[in-house]
């Protein structure tokens, strides 16, 4: 009889351990209610977090695909991370852009300010001389200062928006 009794042990252990790995889920039901089960949640549930075994699914609190796409779910390190990073790319990219439209309005309002200053020149009635290909200085002509006159007005439409 000594031989059927460690048997017997044996298997009132095998029957107990299958109990001790069992998996434990918590999830809010469709009324709102915290539910704790070792049985499979039903399909439309929220908030699952399953703990333990190798049962219906073996999730961890973590990795339970419900909680994952939960907005509402605090998010992990890596994703705090991630958003972070994200953040920081869209700021620089902005600055970025900033600098760049401040650059282009300063280079407007400077042509702008030339050419009014070539202008009020043309239109004073002094005479104007230019230098010509060979590095001499000449007096521009009636006609050469109304050309020049007419791209400067030209000048100011463009940059003086």
């Amino acid at each position: 009889m000594k031989p059927y009794i460690p048997v017997a042990i044996g298997l009132a252990i095998s029957f107990l351990l299958p109990s001790a790995h069992a998996q434990t889920c918590q999830w809010k039901d469709a009324a709102g209610h915290t539910v704790v089960s070792d049985t499979p949640p039903p399909g439309n549930v929220r908030d699952l977090r399953c703990v333990g075994g190798t049962g219906f699914g073996a999730t961890t609190p973590a990795a339970a695909p419900s909680a994952a796409n939960n907005a509402g779910a605090p998010k992990t390190i890596a994703e705090k991370d991630a958003d972070f990073k994200k953040r920081q790319l869209e700021n620089k990219e902005k600055a970025d852009k900033d600098a760049k439209e401040q650059q282009a309005a300063d280079a407007r309002k400077e042509n702008c300010e030339r050419a009014k200053k070539v202008l009020a020149s043309l239109e004073s009635g002094r005479r104007v001389a230019t230098v010509d290909e060979k590095g001499e200085q000449r007096i521009m002509e009636d006609n050469e200062r109304q050309q020049e006159t007419e791209r400067a007005r030209q000048g100011i439409a463009d940059s003086c928006k």
